[in-house]
């Protein structure tokens, strides 16, 4: 007995060894928040026992970067949470592997790539947001901001921070949607005005209500979801959504062509664009790229999506490089140290 006991759990051990060697690495590239991933692999992995997530993460600027210079030799076998932006501008360079995910007749037409197959497909929504720290706001006895043209204002001198667009997709949504809601010459000169009001540009879009929310700013230029997740928390924080509408972004996920996992990535595909990855990304976001799963926030207005202004995005990622260029020229020399 004692040997057939032993044998069984030799040969379980082995099983067991086995798995883990089959088991396929999955190289995923994301610019999604830290305090996302964990949940997201979990489910992920749990579906998919075969499979193992690992990460490349940072900033959506730093991690377009490193994608496009890998355009000749790719590293990542799929995207997970990068904007659509990004990802437009990659399948203008025959980067991404086309693929019709399962469910997709689910998603929300305005939250994928438009060719079939489709080069991406969209996870969540984002809309630019003023997090408001009430308390400094009334000790620095200032006025609550209703607009963009409110930030130019002397009175907000030192008291706003913004995410660089060059490192930050909440940055590169504020800054693209100001030249479509300007216009190119009006848009650079409320960026001139509004830099002088800039304490800092973070590399981070969901740092500058942090750090509102903190006391350390009066005014963080970030997102909408960040800072209802705050404010729900307790943080004194306002959340305005200024006037003359919203710039907002697509987090999306996709394959890179030329990938040796393939159909690992596709399963990764076919996870995001499921329900329950949907039931996932509401836990941080209102826009859903499934719109019946989405629920509505108690912090954010009825009807934000009224708000958001209309976005080309395709304009954006083929401007990419020239708008960045510009506004790094105008005004770098306030971002903050890069780690």
């Amino acid at each position: 007995m004692k040997t057939i006991v032993l044998s069984s759990l030799a040969a379980a051990l082995m099983g067991a060894a086995s798995l883990a060697q089959a088991a396929t690495t999955l190289t995923v590239y994301t610019a999604l928040e830290a305090d996302q991933l964990k949940a997201y692999q979990a489910a992920f992995e749990k579906k998919n026992p075969d499979i193992k997530i690992q990460w490349v993460r940072d900033s959506t600027g730093i991690i377009t970067a490193k994608l496009l210079a890998e355009k000749n030799n790719p590293k990542a076998d799929a995207v997970w949470g990068l904007a659509g932006s990004s990802l437009g501008l990659m399948a203008s360079q025959d980067m991404l592997q086309p693929y019709a995910p399962q469910g997709l007749d689910k998603i929300d037409a305005k939250m994928r790539d438009q060719n079939n197959p489709p080069s991406w497909v969209g996870m969540d929504g984002f809309a630019a947001a003023l997090c408001v720290n009430t308390i400094e706001l009334e000790k620095n006895k200032l006025p609550m901001p209703t607009s963009w043209e409110d930030l130019t204002k002397p009175e907000y001198a030192g008291k706003i921070v913004m995410p660089n667009p060059a490192s930050s997709g909440t940055g590169f949504l504020d800054v693209s949607a100001w030249l479509q809601l300007f216009g190119e010459d009006k848009g650079w000169a409320f960026m001139d005005g509004l830099h002088k009001n800039i304490g800092a540009y973070t590399h981070s879009g969901s740092k500058p209500c942090n750090m509102a929310a903190a006391g350390e700013y009066t005014i963080g230029v970030s997102f909408d979801y960040r800072g209802a997740r705050l404010k729900e928390e307790g943080a004194p924080l306002e959340l305005v959504f200024p006037k003359e509408g919203l710039g907002w972004e697509i987090e999306a996920a996709a394959i890179m062509k030329g990938t040796k996992n393939l159909e690992a990535a596709q399963k990764l595909a076919d996870f995001s664009a499921s329900e329950e990855a949907n039931h996932l990304y509401k836990t941080n976001f209102a826009v859903l790229a499934i719109p019946s799963i989405a629920t509505a926030n108690p912090h954010l207005p009825t009807d934000l999506n009224q708000r958001l202004i209309d976005n080309n995005f395709v304009w954006a990622a083929e401007n990419r490089e020239r708008i960045i260029e510009e506004w790094t020229k105008r005004y770098d020399g306030k971002s903050e140290a890069k780690k």
